[in-house]
């Protein structure tokens, strides 16, 4: 079963972004050490490399590693899991945000911040597991960052609910004098995935000497629209060999020439045929359809032989001209932010900051087909469509029965939009007063969304069919086609105030402490379209949610010098989220440094994620889900339907339903971190983080898979087709109990299991001033995850998932994370007048397809997912492995997808007055996406998006003027 994909619907670069050197050796007596703030803490320190490990992206390393987005740079980031949202048409839920996801913990646990404070979370209530809170990265313009900060280490002690997994700090530019524009394009070798886009700033003048400095920036972008069948830095052939994708032009099956069923007995309303019964029970009218459209079905298009459409003649839609590699889209932001000196102690800070992403996605027209179709209100379920002629009807084809068809509104309008939009308005004070530093800050930040989708079918118009219209006359009545836009906001209102000191004695130095208070007001109101709520639109999943809530937090830190050379930080925090008791999460980290070149650190941290305001606000996702087998009509090969049931068995749809819990408690965590920092000379830094970081009661919608597999267990779960007509029959010819066509499924929000990782981060950095010749620096920085663990229930059994898809090696398991056990950047600059060059390599590890264990019990053998199709039915040894690619193992014998290695090189050119120009291009040597049989099935995008990209050979050229 393809379980791990299924998803509830409506090194230039990173080698660059290594850490920073750890400087151990003491400052020089001459420069007099500055303190600065750092991500994770509210204590100003000298000394860059704290208790906890950081690592700091400049914005050098930002220019140089030639990513256009914030999403592209952040992939690029060795912690960083493959489970991010990354801009794409992923059914509607997610579609058009870019999220973080360190450690693989889940984009909900990743806690991003914008100049050290929170951004209101989009307007999505995706009931997808880890999705609930989303973060848009898209939100963020790139050019505008003067450094990212990204802790990689649990901080709810520090900041609060979502920093289970770290924290990510975009920091802007802070203050800007003069003027400066600059161009970019950019595209790979075949001209695809085209972007270019204008950045501004201006800025004037100086706190110190003027008293104020304020600046503006804004950027504008676009970016084209790609076709899947365009995007061939993939595995091309090994997909058209294995799989057929590419291999015919055959599209969809359901075009304007319908296709008609006979009902199989009076009254089930099942409309089904075979092979052996298609002369009685199934027509292929062809006079609406083109000759150039008439194709034969056959196996190289994906029909089993038992298929009613194999070695037949039926009308083909091109479905090519529909299918996106990636969407059309334009972005826009600005930021403004001043400061004023209102006295040689006090100064007043405002930012101003507006951004827009809007992405057009294109899809076939609508169509519909022979079973019933859940309909949604704004509070539940309506009443489902089917298609049923009657007898009689002018568009049935037989005489004597009740009839279906499927059919394709090609005339009918298509695609989708998703606008989103985030304004952001903070005010201030801040200065020193009494041995104090303090600021207090106002912050409103909103978050809307729009959603359109183009073309749906109105239910009051579509229904003239059942009552006597032709199919015909329906599709050409202009009230039949309606478009939906809803209308979703998140916001949130914060208030906060700080203050540190330092105080008394140790033999390392002054106490430090840090004090401050929070106040913030959540809220989400997501509104579906009206005609939508009311229930008259065809096949469409209301999202509902109206809930707001308060938060009140407290935290107090302290840094404790015990001696010159060993410290320890010490950090607590309170959270009182309305409707939930108190929270207290402690965090502590000590830091040794054993000699003037050798020092190790650590921490100690626990964690907690409130539940999002769609889990706990009444309302919430409807959905639809596709791709289920259903072991009750379809055998373990996933392909075959069982004796009575058809193939549509093998590949269902359905609908489903999730459902506040009220109850629900937060998940917690506890996380682990040793580090040891070698810097033997002046050139050389070499860092080991060791880490563990476990989540429990992690809250997440049952699953589809382990609904059905269960369903003995838990029936309630589960709706079928209790029509007697309609279930599988024994041997003696007896009705089946619940064995009817699956409908439906009910999955509410719970808490679940425990999630856990650990690994080591390597980071190793060198730099030497080579005279005449230049300065060179070289990085890396690596990420190793030794294991990882996932219990979807309390007390079910862990297993290591390392190196594995989790849904493969543990059958029981609904996840369908991909864990590569490496995942590395290198990267090499040398600069020399005005010319600067790098080179860069990024490298990600394979991830195997075997599959070992089925919750408690241990296969005999380990043995890929994608066995031979003559092996399949050899239970013993290969249960439920999947038939779909049966050539797949003696092309893969390592049952893997495969590492993926990218070289990259740039060159900046500065000799010009004002004027920088920089080339980069990434993936140098066009190295293809690696295949992965999970993603190649005709019409599939063809790659892994977690893992990989399909771009090839990339291009980025930019220039900027000062003046």
């Amino acid at each position: 079963m393809n379980k791990p994909l299924l998803k509830h619907s409506v090194v230039a670069v990173a080698l660059a972004v290594g850490a920073a050197p750890f400087a151990l050796a003491q400052n020089s007596a001459s420069e007099a050490p500055a303190t600065v703030y750092v991500t994770g803490s509210n204590l100003k320190r000298t000394d860059k490399e704290g208790t906890q490990p950081i690592q700091t992206i400049t914005a050098k390393e930002i220019r140089e590693s030639g990513a256009a987005t914030v999403t592209e740079l952040i992939r690029l980031v060795p912690s960083m899991g493959t489970d991010n949202n990354i801009d794409t048409n992923d059914g509607g839920f997610s579609r058009g945000v870019s999220t973080a996801s360190l450690r693989g913990l889940s984009s909900t646990s990743t806690l991003i911040l914008l100049n050290g404070r929170r951004m209101a979370p989009s307007a999505y209530a995706d009931p997808n597991n880890g999705n609930s809170t989303l973060y848009d990265l898209n939100q963020i313009p790139i050019n505008a960052l003067e450094r990212v900060e990204i802790l990689k280490d649990g901080a709810s002690a520090v900041y609060g609910s979502d920093a289970i997994g770290g924290v990510i700090n975009f920091i802007t530019k802070s203050s800007f004098r003069g003027s400066e524009i600059s161009a970019r394009m950019s595209a790979n070798d075949d001209g695809e995935f085209a972007r270019k886009g204008v950045t501004f700033f201006t800025g004037l003048g100086d706190v110190e000497t003027d008293g104020f400095n304020v600046f503006f920036t804004a950027d504008l972008s676009k970016r084209d629209r790609t076709l899947r069948k365009d995007v061939t830095d993939i595995k091309f052939d090994e997909y058209k060999r294995l799989q057929n994708r590419y291999a015919t032009n055959y599209g969809s099956n359901i075009s304007r020439a319908p296709l008609f069923y006979r009902e199989t007995t009076p009254g089930s309303r099942q409309f089904t045929a075979t092979q052996a019964n298609a002369a009685e029970r199934f027509r292929t009218p062809l006079d609406n359809c083109p000759t150039d459209r008439q194709i034969v079905g056959s196996a190289a298009m994906g029909f089993a032989t038992n298929s009613v459409f194999f070695g037949r003649t039926f009308c083909n839609f091109d479905t090519t001209p529909y299918l996106e590699g990636t969407s059309e889209g334009e972005d826009g932001s600005f930021l403004s932010r001043g400061v004023l000196k209102i006295s040689d102690n006090v100064r007043a800070f405002a930012e101003v900051a507006y951004a827009r992403t809007e992405r057009r996605y294109t899809a076939a027209p609508i169509a519909i087909s022979t079973g019933p179709v859940t309909n949604f209100t704004s509070g539940g379920v309506a009443p489902s469509y089917q298609t049923i002629l009657p007898i009689g009807h002018p568009d049935n084809p037989f005489p004597n029965a009740r009839a279906s068809f499927a059919y394709r509104f090609e005339n009918a309008p298509n695609g989708t939009e998703t606008i989103n939009q985030t304004g952001r308005f903070l005010t201030g004070l801040s200065g020193s007063h009494f041995n104090w530093d303090w600021e207090t800050a106002f912050l409103y930040n909103e978050a809307r969304k729009e959603d359109g989708y183009n073309g749906r079918l109105y239910l009051p118009t579509l229904n003239k069919i059942n009552q006597g219209a032709t199919i015909a006359q329906v599709a050409a009545d202009p009230t039949l086609f309606r478009s939906t836009r809803s209308d979703d906001r998140s916001k949130i209102a914060h208030v906060d105030a700080k203050a540190s000191t330092t105080f008394g004695n140790l033999p390392g130095g002054q106490i430090g402490m840090a004090v401050g208070a929070e106040f913030r007001r959540e809220s989400l109101k997501m509104t579906p379209d009206a005609e939508l709520a009311a229930g008259n639109i065809y096949g469409l999943a209301n999202t509902i949610i109206d809930g707001e809530r308060d938060v009140k937090s407290g935290f107090i830190e302290f840094r404790t010098p015990f001696f010159k050379n060993f410290e320890m930080d010490w950090a607590g925090r309170w959270d009182k989220y309305e409707g939930m008791k108190a929270n207290f999460v402690p965090k502590v980290g000590a830091k040794w440094n054993a000699t003037k070149t050798l020092a190790f650190r650590g921490t100690y941290a626990e964690g907690f994620r409130a539940p999002a305001l769609s889990q706990v606000t009444p309302g919430g996702a409807q959905f639809f889900v596709s791709g289920l087998h259903d072991p009750r009509r379809c055998e373990a090969d996933e392909k075959t339907p069982k004796p009575g049931a058809t193939e549509a068995d093998c590949n269902k749809s359905a609908s489903g339903t999730g459902g506040a819990n009220p109850d629900l408690r937060p998940e917690t965590s506890k996380s682990y971190s040793f580090g040891i920092l070698f810097s033997p000379t002046t050139n050389w830094d070499f860092g080991l983080d060791f880490f563990k970081i476990r989540k429990i009661d992690e809250v997440a919608l049952g699953s589809e898979f382990e609904a059905l597999r269960n369903e003995d267990k838990n029936p309630d779960l589960v709706v079928r087709d209790t029509n007697p007509d309609n279930l599988l029959r024994d041997a003696q010819g007896r009705p089946i109990p619940g064995t009817g066509p699956l409908l439906a499924v009910r999955l509410p929000w719970t808490n679940q299991g425990a999630m856990e990782t650990r690994g080591v981060d390597i980071d190793v950095a060198f730099r030497k001033n080579l005279g005449s010749m230049g300065n060179f620096s070289a990085k890396l920085t690596s990420t190793y995850t030794h294991g990882y663990y996932l219990a979807q229930h309390d007390g079910d059994t862990e297993h290591n998932l390392a190196g594995y898809n989790a849904g493969l090696i543990d059958w029981n398991l609904s996840s369908g994370l991909d864990i590569p056990r490496w995942k590395t950047n290198m990267s090499a600059s040398l600069t020399r007048g005005a010319h600067a060059f790098s080179a860069n390599l990024n490298y990600t590890g394979q991830v195997s397809l075997r599959r070992k264990y089925d919750a408690d019990r241990t296969y005999p053998a380990a043995f890929c997912h994608y066995a031979p199709a003559v092996n399949s039915s050899t239970t013993a040894n290969f249960p439920s492995a999947s038939a779909a690619v049966p050539g797949y193992l003696a092309a893969f014998p390592d049952c893997a997808v495969k590492e993926w290695v990218r070289v990259g090189v740039g060159y900046t050119y500065t000799g010009i007055k004002n004027l920088a120009l920089t080339f980069n291009i990434q993936n140098l040597f066009d190295e293809a996406a690696p295949y992965d049989p999970r993603y190649g099935a005709i019409g599939g995008v063809g790659y892994n998006s977690g893992l990989h990209n399909p771009y090839g050979r990339y291009f980025t050229v930019s220039a900027k003027y000062n003046f």
